[in-house]
């Protein structure tokens, strides 16, 4: 038994199957997911609203919907949201958004349709209500293709010359001869038919290399533009000598602005919550994203100094938002 079999027992006990691409693509999104899953900090939040299943059904559905206790008996005063047994819909209203959510829950054995903003609170993963599984499957899909690639490449590229026998006695020969070369032993040859009935044909070529390290840099160039889109600043500059900081730092500002969205509807989602379910939940930028958001503030306070009036423009703005979906449900 090995040092680690006690460990990883039969987990490696197969290859990785790089023509099943679907399964590939797959690996990529639940990696990257478990990446975004550090995304956002929250405090406050009930034991009946894990955090982890929170942000999984924000990230991957689009939107989540949480029922007001007091609205709706049925959930015995618990805080709880929903997502793949939510659908919007009824009567558009006058921005031609949806104004009722139907929900059906088979664990609680409850199913309701509810009136947006005055039985549910509806909170968008970003302003579109897409969620991030459209962008991770192109992502994903583009790199399971040129794993494919790269595999085929690597292994064409092992093949130096092509050989061919006249007979069968030569193709033995000819196989045990290869077969010496790849157990590491010098290969004998003892038979002049050998040498005169083998032929042997070039095959790779010197761009076989290249070809290589293009795909590499692919790889590396469709993973940073993953990076990228989700926040995470990672070097796509496909310059193969040495780059100055000037030209590090050029993606910097395209990091943060979904990141943003994202946290400004969650901020204004678990407003309207507090407020209307009596909780004191907060979020906020988390890790390596927190990291950047300081460093992008602080250079902007650098170049130049907010003004007062800017600064409550912003918070009047986000607090109107709430307002407006808390008169609703108060008047109603």
């Amino acid at each position: 038994m090995g040092r680690h079999d006690w460990y990883f027992g039969d987990r490696f006990g197969k290859l990785v199957d790089f023509s099943d691409k679907k399964a590939s693509a797959m690996q990529y999104v639940s990696y990257m997911l478990n990446r975004t899953q550090s995304m956002f900090k929250y405090t406050g939040l009930p034991d009946s609203l894990p955090q982890r299943n929170l942000e999984l059904m924000l990230q991957t559905n689009g939107f989540i919907a949480i029922p007001i206790p007091n609205k709706v008996p049925a959930l015995k005063g618990k805080l709880y949201a929903f997502a793949e047994g939510a659908s919007l819909g009824g009567e558009r209203d006058v921005y031609y958004m949806p104004t009722i959510c139907n929900i059906a829950s088979p664990a609680l054995n409850w199913s309701a349709s509810l009136k947006i903003g005055e039985e549910c609170i509806v909170i968008p993963n970003d302003s579109l209500y897409i969620g991030l599984l459209p962008m991770f499957s192109r992502y994903a899909s583009m790199l399971a293709e040129n794993d494919v690639t790269i595999r085929l490449a690597d292994i064409n590229a092992r093949i130096i010359n092509l050989l061919s026998a006249p007979d069968d006695r030569t193709r033995k020969s000819a196989e045990q001869y290869l077969k010496d070369v790849e157990n590491g032993n010098l290969g004998v040859i003892a038979d002049n038919a050998f040498l005169e009935g083998i032929k042997s044909q070039p095959y790779a070529s010197s761009g076989s290399t290249n070809n290589i390290t293009q795909l590499i840099e692919l790889q590396q160039y469709l993973k940073a533009g993953w990076y990228n889109d989700v926040g995470l600043n990672a070097n796509y500059n496909m310059k193969r000598e040495s780059i100055n900081s000037e030209e590090a730092q050029l993606n910097d500002d395209a990091l943060l602005p979904l990141a943003l969205d994202m946290l400004r509807m969650r901020k204004i989602g678990f407003d309207i919550v507090n407020r209307l379910c009596g909780y004191n939940i907060g979020v906020e930028l988390n890790a390596s994203w927190k990291v950047r958001q300081e460093e992008q503030e602080q250079t902007l306070d650098e170049v130049e100094t907010p003004t007062e009036d800017n600064s409550t423009h912003v918070e009047t703005e986000t607090e109107t938002e709430t307002e407006e979906v808390v008169e609703n449900v108060e008047n109603n």
